[in-house]
């Protein structure tokens, strides 16, 4: 089974409260929410999972509390010498707004999205107003439904709950299993002991929840979608 190197890079920041994370929990507790693009090397086609947002303004001050860069898309690509018609492979954790708003510049990318996700996307309720009719406009997307393998070495999980149709990205490293959540969280949402914490915003709490406690017995690295630390690593493993 081929090995892959995870890169993350930051795309985006927001500040928001840690019970946005945490249901029930912490709330009122002011945090740094990185929105992350990730690039997954080993293979022979450019990968990526999301490509956050697309304009955005990062103050210094705020990059320096988050101890790393935030980048435009673009620039995030060159750094691995690449540019968005070199991307063959888009995987979607969700739609909400801030993990998709550069597809349209991947014109050349395979966009995988569940099934259940593109439904809710093309008539979202409106109770979850993140979703933007537009940003999938000119983008090839290929629909899957439930888990499945896309790629020698990664493989798609349905992880609803937090969205209709989650998917979180199940990535072969050279130290196990590699997890990147299909919905938002932080390393609060995974206590070392103990059940994992239902992700805060949710359109069904219950599987929100299973989701969460599916994905932690499954990672060997276990990488939560908005968490501050991530940004920090140049790679993972």
């Amino acid at each position: 089974m081929k090995e892959y190197t995870i890169y993350p890079v930051a795309v985006g920041v927001n500040e928001t409260d840690q019970g946005i994370m945490t249901y029930q929990r912490d709330y009122g507790k002011r945090i740094l929410l990185p929105v992350y693009m990730f690039y997954i090397k080993g293979g022979d086609k450019n990968i990526l999972v999301d490509t956050g947002l697309e304009q955005f303004v990062v103050s210094e001050e705020t990059e320096k509390k988050c101890g790393f860069k935030v980048y435009e898309f673009e620039d995030a690509l060159e750094l691995f010498n690449l540019k968005p018609e070199g991307i063959d492979i888009i995987i979607h954790t969700h739609l909400h707004n801030d993990h998709c708003e550069n597809d349209y510049k991947c014109n050349n990318a395979a966009v995988y999205v569940q099934k259940a996700e593109m439904e809710f996307f093309k008539n979202p309720h409106p109770i979850d107003h993140r979703y933007y009719p537009d940003v999938l406009d000119g983008v090839n997307v290929v629909e899957v439904e439930g888990d499945v393998k896309i790629e020698d070495g990664i493989e798609l999980i349905f992880s609803p709950g937090h969205s209709a149709g989650g998917q979180s990205v199940a990535i072969n490293t050279s130290k196990g299993k590699a997890v990147i959540t299909g919905f938002c969280c932080n390393e609060k949402n995974f206590p070392e002991k103990g059940p994992a914490i239902c992700p805060g915003v949710h359109i069904d709490a219950i599987k929100a929840y299973d989701s969460a406690q599916k994905i932690k017995s499954l990672a060997d690295i276990l990488i939560p979608l908005h968490d501050i630390s991530i940004g920090r690593q140049k790679q993972i493993p």
